[in-house]
């Protein structure tokens, strides 16, 4: 009998990475969900445990420090991270760029580009001394294409894009798989953080049309995770049936 793989996820308290974890643990993966609300982590792990082992990390994926010192907190039995999935990531705002908050723009810079590489940077010389794993980065279609007041966003996920593309390249020679997926409209609180807890502008998003659900990428993420060992899936967009760009929407 195979081994189960232990999979990390950051963001595991909401949305995908919730998503994620909950499907992952129908089919015995083990466990390690990060995030930075101790009360969903442990409530989450709670639920999960009667599927699969389950370990908590909380810490902030922005301080370098927070991120080192909970990985290297980790048990001797869960060191060995078959699979990093850098879910974490957040919008703030939708402003044109002599606009723009400073405070927005670190927080989208701080989480989606250095957390990735920080969360990347502690686990993965492991896989490379092992010769296997997998890291899975979630994207976005704004990694694709850019659009009106998604400026520093967009950047943010042209540069995920980038270094998953340089990861791939660089980790080629050590057996590790290297993932992207780029949703459309995914309706979680995604909308509602960009707009700074204004539920009616969020709600605005997702209307008149049927968007993705944080399910809808984590059964895309456990198809990455079970081709046979020669087969990757690289590169991935994926769209609810009524986008067909990052601004092209058809709404009823």
């Amino acid at each position: 009998m195979n081994t189960p793989r232990t999979v990390l996820i950051t963001g595991a308290t909401s949305g995908i990475g919730e998503a994620t974890a909950r499907l992952l643990a129908q089919h015995r993966f083990r466990l390690i969900l990060c995030g930075r609300r101790q009360d969903r982590l442990t409530t989450l792990a709670r639920e999960l445990a009667g599927n699969t082992e389950v370990h908590t990390l909380c810490f902030d994926v922005r301080q370098h420090a927070e991120v080192a010192k909970a990985v290297a907190s980790l048990p001797p039995v869960w060191q060995a991270v078959d699979v990093l999935i850098n879910n974490a990531g957040n919008a703030h705002g939708l402003d044109p760029i002599q606009t723009g908050r400073i405070d927005d723009w670190d927080a989208m810079i701080d989480i989606n580009v250095k957390g990735l590489l920080y969360l990347t940077r502690e686990v993965v010389p492991g896989m490379v001394a092992r010769n296997r794993g997998h890291i899975i980065n979630l994207g976005s279609i704004a990694g694709k294409e850019v659009y009106a007041n998604g400026n520093v966003y967009c950047a943010s996920k042209f540069a995920v894009d980038a270094l998953t593309r340089g990861m791939r390249i660089d980790l080629n020679a050590h057996g590790i798989n290297v993932t992207a997926i780029h949703p459309g409209l995914v309706e979680t609180e995604f909308s509602l953080v960009r707009f700074k807890g204004d539920a009616e502008r969020a709600a605005h998003v997702y209307q008149g049309l049927e968007p993705l659900r944080g399910e809808d990428i984590a059964d895309l993420i456990l198809f990455a995770l079970t081709r046979p060992p020669h087969v990757v899936i690289a590169d991935l967009v994926v769209l609810p049936r009524a986008q067909a760009s990052a601004t092209v929407v058809h709404r009823k």
